[in-house]
Order: structure tokens, then C-alpha cells, then sequence
């Protein structure tokens, strides 16, 4: 069982940014995929990014060309840069990873982006 933990979430200007941090612990398959989804109040979870441990990534129409996500040295981490941030980033962002017959959540990071 793969238990995933976010951290660097906070509250932050508009146009400032953050970096948020996730880790799994557990097996983890060498073929598998991390995403960064978010919440915001009132609203459906979406997906913000994802990336293979190849390092092949895909992004969201709307934080495309603003965020980065990575994956560490180690292929147990990964990471949502998240630059020149607006209101509407607001929300709850999870880490999910995905695997041969194993999907996991994190519990989520609160990011608050003041206008």
C-alpha cells in the first residue's frame, strides 16, 4: 500500500509563488504516474499536472506555462512548482499516484492565493 504526504501548501500574493512537495512511502512501481489534482470550494477535483518517471509531463489549459511538476533523484517524490499565482489557484491540491493495480491519495495541501 503506497501512502503519499503533500507539503508547502500556504497562503501566499497574487503573482508570488510555491512549491509543493510529494512524497510516497510503500512500493512503488517503477511504472507509474504522479499527478497533482485540486479542489477548490464549491467545485469538482481537477487535474492540474502529471508526470511519468520518464519524466513525460502534461498539463492543465489553465496553469500551463505558469506551473512545473517534476519528480525527484529518488522516484518516490515529486513536485508542483507553482509560479505567478492567481486567486483562482485557490484550493485544496492533492497528490495522486497511480500504478500496476494501485491508485493512491495523499491528503491534500491547502494553497491560498490572496488578491
Amino acid at each position: 500500500q503506497v501512502q503519499l504526504a503533500e507539503s508547502g501548501g500556504g497562503l501566499v500574493q497574487a503573482g508570488g509563488s510555491l512549491r509543493l512537495s510529494c512524497a510516497a512511502s510503500g512500493s512503488i512501481s517503477s511504472i507509474s504516474i504522479i499527478h497533482w489534482y485540486r479542489q477548490a470550494p464549491g467545485k469538482q477535483r481537477e487535474l492540474v499536472a502529471a508526470v511519468t518517471l520518464a519524466g513525460i509531463t502534461t498539463y492543465s489549459d489553465s496553469v500551463k506555462g505558469r506551473f512545473a511538476i517534476s519528480r525527484g533523484n529518488a522516484k518516490n517524490t515529486a513536485y508542483l512548482q507553482m509560479n505567478s499565482l492567481k486567486p483562482e489557484d485557490t484550493a485544496v491540491y492533492y497528490c495522486r499516484l497511480i500504478g500496476p493495480g494501485s491508485d493512491s491519495w495523499g491528503q491534500g495541501t491547502q494553497v491560498t492565493v490572496s488578491s
